[in-house]
C-alpha cells in the first residue's frame, strides 16, 4: 500500500505555508521577519515569538516516554485537530466515505459532516464488539478511513485485539485506533505495531490520564507518510508555546501520573462494585478506561436527580445499545463516595 496515493489529488500538490525561519539556515540574533512584537509580552514569561512549528523539544520528550520516533509523532490542538486533519487530508468531499463502529465518540461523525464526507456506521455486537462481517460488507472503493476506539467511549471496554489486526491487514484505507483511555486498560497500545502497518493511525491524548484538557494537547503515531502529510496540511502554529512549555513541565511527573492512575483503577473497581448493589441499578459494565456505564431504572430521572445535588454525570440513555445508561467519570475518592450515597437514596 502506498499511503500517497490515498490522499486527495490536491493535497498531492499542496505547497504548505512557509515562514521566513523555515527558509532561514543559519544562526540569528535579530528578528524582524515575522511582524512579532520585539518588546516581549506583558507577562512574567515571554511569548513574543512564534511557537516552533513541529514542536520538535516537546515531541523529543514524546519519543522517551512512547518509544516513538519524533518522524512518527504528530502533535495537534486535541485529538480533535489530528480526526480533522484526517478527514481533510485522505476524504474527498461528496465522494469517499469512512466508517464508524456506533456507540462511539460523536467527533468522528461531526468532523465528517463539517467536511462533507459520508458516514457508514456499523453497529457494534451486543457485547461491544466489532461485527467484523458487516465491516467487511460495508467497505466499498471510496472507504477511507475506520474509526476504532479502543477501549472504547462510552461503553468503557477494550476491543479485541485481533479483530483490530484483522482489519489493519485487510482495509486498503487507514485505520484510526483511538487509545484517548489506554492509560487506564490492560490490553496493550497499538504503537508497538506502527512498523507492521502502514496505515494505522494511533490517536492518544494529554486530556485524560495527564490532567492536562485545558492544554488541547493531541497526538497521532503513524507510518511516516502519514505523518508528513498531516504536517503539510495543518495550520503552521497549532501548538501555541505556553501549552508546549506546560506539556514539558508535566511530562517531568510522571510518577504522579501513574499514582492518579492507580487510584482511579482501583476507584473504578469500587464504584463497579457499590452501584451494582443498589436496587435502582440494573447493570454495570466492564471498564478499562476512566468511567464506567451503567443502566438504572429510570435514566433521565437520576440524571437530573444528580444534577439537582450538583454532581454531573452524561446521559447515554439515547445513543444505540446504551438505552437506560448513563456515563459516569470515575472521581476522587470523596466523590465517588458521595456519588454512591446520593444515588443509594
Amino acid at each position: 500500500m502506498d499511503i500517497k496515493d490515498l490522499q486527495r489529488e490536491n493535497i498531492k500538490t499542496l505547497r504548505p505555508y512557509s515562514t521566513a525561519r523555515d527558509e532561514f539556515k543559519g544562526e540569528a540574533s535579530i528578528f524582524l521577519d515575522a511582524n512579532e512584537n520585539s518588546f516581549g509580552s506583558p507577562l512574567p514569561a515571554n511569548y513574543n515569538r512564534y511557537p516552533d512549528p513541529l514542536q520538535l523539544d516537546l515531541k523529543d520528550a514524546i519519543s522517551k516516554i512512547k518509544g516513538v520516533p519524533i518522524e512518527n509523532t504528530f502533535l495537534g490542538n486535541g485529538s480533535d485537530e489530528a480526526i480533522d486533519l484526517l478527514y481533510r487530508a485522505f476524504c474527498n468531499p461528496g465522494k469517499d466515505n469512512v466508517i464508524i463502529l456506533p456507540p462511539t465518540y460523536g467527533m468522528y461523525e461531526v468532523s465528517a459532516n463539517i467536511n462533507d464526507v459520508e458516514v457508514r456506521k456499523v453497529d457494534l455486537l451486543p457485547n461491544f464488539q466489532l461485527d467484523l462481517e458487516k465491516i467487511a460488507e460495508t467497505i466499498d472503493a471510496n472507504t477511507k478511513l475506520i474509526f476504532i476506539c479502543s477501549p472504547n467511549n462510552p461503553t468503557g471496554n477494550s476491543i479485541i485485539r485481533t479483530d483490530i489486526e484483522t482489519i489493519l491487514a485487510n482495509f486498503k484505507g487507514l485505520v484510526v485506533i483511538d487509545e484517548a483511555y489506554i492509560n487506564f486498560a490492560k490490553q496493550k497500545t497499538f504503537i508497538q505495531e506502527l512498523t507492521e502497518y502502514a496505515n494505522l493511525v494511533v490517536l492518544q491524548t494529554f486530556s485524560k490520564a495527564w490532567g492536562l484538557a485545558a492544554l488541547r494537547l493531541g497526538m497521532a503515531f503513524s507510518s511516516r507518510p502519514v505523518i508528513d502529510i498531516l504536517n503539510k496540511v495543518k495550520p503552521p502554529y497549532n501548538i501555541n508555546q505556553a501549552t508546549q512549555d506546560l506539556a514539558l513541565a508535566a511530562l517531568n511527573n510522571i510518577q504522579q501520573v501513574n499514582q492518579w492512575i492507580t487510584i482511579t483503577v482501583a476507584e473504578r473497581e469500587r464504584l463497579r462494585t457499590e452501584l451494582a448493589q443498589l436496587p435502582m441499578v440494573k447493570k454495570v459494565y466492564p471498564s478499562d478506561a476512566n468511567f464506567i456505564l451503567v443502566e438504572v431504572e429510570d435514566a433521565i430521572n437520576t440524571y437530573n436527580t444528580l444534577m439537582d445535588k450538583g454532581i454531573i454525570v452524561r446521559d447515554r440513555s439515547k445513543v444505540t445499545l446504551c438505552e437506560g445508561c448513563l456515563r459516569i467519570t470515575v472521581g476522587t475518592v470523596a466523590e465517588n463516595t458521595e456519588l454512591i450515597r446520593i444515588m443509594g437514596g
